[in-house]
C-alpha cells in the first residue's frame, strides 16, 4: 500500500493551491482526481481567460450560514498575494468592471502555474482515478480507489467542489465524506445561476429572447447593479447570477431597467412636450426598442404619449424602474456557477480549515458553506482556503 503524508482528492483550485503550499513545507503530497486534466472549471472560467479573482475581495463578498468563517483565510492569504504570484509569474492580465481580474491570454496559463509550482514542490498527480471507499484507523486515514488499489495518508484534504456544472465532473461525493465522518451540511442549492419563468410569461415575453440592458436587482435590501439578459427560459446576465444566490422559490425580485431614469418624469415631461410621439418611442430612448415595444404593449400604452394618464405614467414607471416579477425556478446545477451551502463552518476550524472532531480531515474550496458573489470572488475563496490548509496538513 502506497503511503502520503497528505492526499488531496480534486485538482480544482482550491486543491491545487493546498497541495503547492503542502509540498513547499516538505510534506510527502498526492493529488488525485477523476477527471481527465486538472484545473477543469479554471480553464473554462471568465470564457476562457479566467477570472482569477477580484481586488475587492473581502468577508462582504461571500455568503455562508456564518459569514465570519472566512475572515481569518481571506486576510492571511489575500488577491494582493495572489495577483503577486501571477505577476512573478510573467502573466498578462487586466481589470474589467468591478475589480475583476482576467488573463490577457488563456485560462490555461493560470492551470500551468499551478501545475508547475506542484511539479516543483514534488506533489504526485493522478488524474482519471476515483476514491470508492475512505476509512479511518486512529492516525491514518486509507483511500480504497475505484480500481481497488489502497493509498494511506496522515492528512486527507477534500477539495471536490460542489454539485455545480455536473457536465464537467462534478458530484456530491464531497458531502457524502463530511456526513460519513458527522459533519453537518448546510443544505445546497445551486447559486449564480439563470432564474427562469413559468411558461405563460416565456410566452408574453418571447420576443425579448436576446435582448441585454443595464439593470438593477434586488431582493428586499441586496442589490446589484450589472447587466441583465432575456433568454427563451426566463433572465440570465450578472446582475441576475448576482440575484440568485439570494432569490429562493416563491419569491419575487425588484428589477430597474433604466436605472437612474425617473420614467414616470420622462413622461410626463414627453406629454407636455410632444404629446404626438409613441409611448414606444420616448420610452426608446432609455430602453432597447423591443423592450419599449412589450412593456408598452402590456400596459395597454400603445397610442401617443399626449393621450396618457397620470395612472398609465405610473403603471409604465412600475414596469420600467421597479418590475417585480417571481420567477418559478432557475436552470439548476446544469448551468449553475457555484454551489450554495456545504460542509457546515461549526464544525471546521476556520484558521486551518480541519474538521474540528475529526484528526487530519480538511475540507476546501466550494464544497465548504462559503460563497462568492460573481465576478473573482469563489476563485479567491479557493486560493485563500487551500493556502491555509496547505500550512496546516
Amino acid at each position: 500500500m502506497e503511503s502520503f503524508d497528505v492526499v488531496v482528492v480534486g485538482a480544482g483550485a482550491a486543491g491545487m493551491m493546498c497541495a503547492i503550499e503542502a509540498g513547499r513545507r516538505g510534506r510527502r503530497v498526492l493529488v488525485i482526481d477523476h477527471a481527465a486534466a486538472a484545473g477543469e472549471k479554471i480553464r473554462i472560467s471568465g470564457g476562457g481567460r479566467c477570472n482569477f479573482t477580484n481586488i475587492n475581495a473581502g468577508p462582504a463578498n461571500f455568503l455562508s450560514a456564518n459569514p465570519h468563517f472566512a475572515i481569518s483565510a481571506l486576510r492571511r492569504y489575500t488577491a494582493k498575494d495572489f495577483v503577486g504570484w501571477v505577476e512573478r509569474s510573467g502573466i498578462a492580465y487586466h481589470e474589467k468592471t468591478l475589480g475583476q481580474l482576467f488573463c490577457d491570454g488563456s485560462a490555461k496559463q493560470i492551470i500551468d502555474m499551478l501545475l508547475d509550482a506542484m511539479r516543483e514542490a514534488g506533489v504526485a498527480l493522478r488524474l482519471r482515478t476515483s476514491v470508492a471507499q475512505v476509512d479511518k484507523t486512529d492516525d491514518r486515514f486509507q483511500l480504497t480507489l475505484a480500481d481497488g488499489r489502497k493509498l494511506a495518508c496522515e492528512a486527507l484534504v477534500v477539495a471536490s467542489g460542489g454539485k455545480s456544472i455536473p457536465k464537467m465532473g462534478a458530484t456530491g461525493w464531497g458531502y457524502e465524506i463530511a456526513q460519513q465522518f458527522g459533519l453537518r451540511i448546510i443544505e445546497t442549492r445551486p447559486a449564480l445561476v439563470p432564474l427562469t419563468f413559468e411558461i405563460g410569461m416565456l410566452e408574453r415575453l418571447k420576443p425579448l429572447a436576446g435582448v441585454a440592458v443595464d439593470a438593477v436587482a434586488a431582493h428586499g435590501k441586496t442589490r446589484f447593479a450589472e447587466a441583465m439578459l432575456f433568454t427563451h427560459r426566463g433572465l440570465s446576465g450578472p446582475a441576475i447570477l448576482q440575484i440568485s444566490s439570494f432569490w429562493r422559490e416563491g419569491e419575487e425580485i425588484v428589477i430597474d431597467m433604466a436605472p437612474g431614469v425617473d420614467i414616470a418624469q420622462t413622461l410626463k415631461a414627453a406629454r407636455s412636450g410632444r404629446g404626438k410621439q409613441a409611448v414606444v418611442t420616448v420610452l426608446s430612448e432609455h430602453l432597447p426598442r423591443r423592450l419599449a415595444q412589450v412593456i408598452a404593449e402590456e400596459a395597454g400604452a400603445t397610442s401617443n404619449v399626449g393621450d396618457l394618464s397620470d395612472k398609465a405614467i405610473a403603471q409604465l414607471e412600475a414596469a420600467v424602474n421597479a418590475w417585480r416579477v417571481k420567477p418559478v425556478g432557475s436552470e439548476g446545477y446544469r448551468t449553475a456557477e457555484v454551489t450554495l451551502g456545504g460542509v457546515d463552518t461549526r464544525d471546521l476550524d476556520s484558521k486551518t480549515l480541519a474538521a474540528r472532531e475529526v484528526p487530519g480531515l480538511y475540507f476546501i474550496g466550494e464544497v465548504v458553506d462559503v460563497t462568492g458573489w460573481l465576478g473573482g470572488y469563489n476563485f479567491q475563496w479557493a486560493w485563500s482556503s487551500g493556502w491555509v490548509a496547505g500550512q496546516a496538513v
